[in-house]
């Protein structure tokens, strides 16, 4: 799988960019500042219909302008004649995205997930070993749709269901709390309502769930030995135990398990017996949106024990890991590495470049040529004060 062409409107600095593209390595080169990450990730944005690098669509969209588009011609083999297939989003902040597939409009902006693979590697990825729980739930729920786009639907089936009972939750702790002040006042909600949200919160809760269990289970053997490749140092001394556990808000005696049944059982006990506590908070305190993946370097946790170092090395892994496990699956997706080899010690960079030369097409962004190894050699683009000019 790659890219034959991009096309840019209005989409953060640029007014228009159309940019083609060839399999193999682009470097995307200029100094800081000039707007090559904000062309790798208007290709990721059609991967994942997100941003690496923002939560929230606004600063996507130019300044003065009301909308962006993004497009891109997508080969799936580099061998074959077969008509690349055309994919476009319009980003219109405040209201909801519009998409297109082969110029054909979609019911749902996530109906062209799966067109556009790709895996990017970029320096918010320390974030994934130092960062919140948040971070990591992304990087798997992310993962899961570029595996099985379908999982786009269940995580917002789930957002939806978690939205609606975080709202009946809030409304019956406050009058509760009403109630115990002695002031008057409607009576708070129906507690049998909030039974059947528990059922569906448990229902699409569990799909998720077992679906991040199974995917943790496939990376698991991926990220050690991705690890091991970028971390060697030739000394045997990297022979570390990776390790990634998943940790649910059902509690350490919960025995997790794939079977959907047995985790819907166990999330709908679980919310009864926090109800409590639930209404006090006015939040939901059991489900995905609670778990965390633990990273681990032997017998400690990542986060506060790993070194600098050791970090980007766990990160790095994780990346390449999911790059292995999606390629198992179809065309190798599209490997991004933003303005990564700048961040990192010769031995990492020179191993990174290694193992991602083998990727059907690798984009790269650099502030200086020499920042890109050898091993990557390949086309160049000169990106500076919104000019974007392919030179090599």
């Amino acid at each position: 799988m790659y890219v034959t062409h991009l096309s840019l409107v209005d989409f953060r600095s640029y007014p228009t960019v159309e940019l083609p593209l060839d399999h193999g390595v682009t470097a995307f080169i200029g100094p800081n500042g000039q707007g090559k990450t904000n062309l790798v990730e208007a290709v990721g944005y059609l991967a994942t219909l997100g941003s690496h690098r923002v939560s929230q669509d606004g600063p996507l969209v130019r300044l003065g302008a009301e909308r962006a588009v993004v497009r891109a011609s997508v080969a799936t083999n580099a061998d074959q004649d077969s008509r690349p297939s055309l994919v476009e989003i319009e980003i219109t902040p405040g209201k909801t995205n519009r998409a297109r597939l082969n110029r054909s409009p979609v019911k749902r902006p996530r109906d062209i997930l799966g067109t556009l693979r790709t895996v990017l590697f970029a320096p918010e990825d320390l974030a994934l070993v130092k960062g919140d729980p948040s971070d990591r739930r992304r990087f798997l729920d992310e993962l899961l749709v570029a595996r099985a786009p379908r999982y786009a639907g269940v995580r917002s089936d789930y957002e939806r269901v978690l939205k609606q009972r975080n709202a009946l939750l809030k409304s019956a702790g406050a009058a509760m709390r009403a109630s115990r002040a002695g002031r008057g006042g409607a009576a708070g909600p129906d507690l049998g309502t909030l039974d059947v949200w528990d059922t569906h919160l448990a229902q699409a809760g569990a799909e998720l769930l077992a679906a991040r269990l199974e995917l943790v289970d496939a990376l698991r053997p991926l990220v050690a030995k991705s690890y091991e490749s970028v971390a060697a140092t030739g000394s045997g001394t990297n022979n570390v135990d990776v390790r990634l556990e998943y940790k649910s808000s059902l509690g350490p005696d919960t025995e997790l398990t794939a079977d959907r049944a047995v985790l819907v059982d166990a999330l709908v006990e679980a919310t009864g017996r926090m109800r409590k506590d639930e209404i006090e908070r006015g939040v939901s305190l059991v489900g995905p949106h609670r778990d965390d993946l633990v990273l681990g370097l032997g017998p400690m946790p990542a986060k506060g024990y790993a070194s600098h170092g050791e970090s980007w090395s766990f990160a790095l892994a994780l990346r390449l890991a999911s790059y292995e496990l999606l390629r198992t699956i179809g065309s190798d997706p599209v490997l991004v590495l933003d303005d990564v080899f700048a961040e990192l010690d010769t031995g990492r960079r020179e191993r990174l470049a290694e193992l991602a030369s083998a990727a059907e097409q690798v984009l790269v962004t650099a502030a200086v040529p020499e920042d890109v190894p050898d091993a990557l050699a390949g086309a160049r683009v000169d990106v500076l004060g919104g000019d974007v000019r392919r030179v090599a």
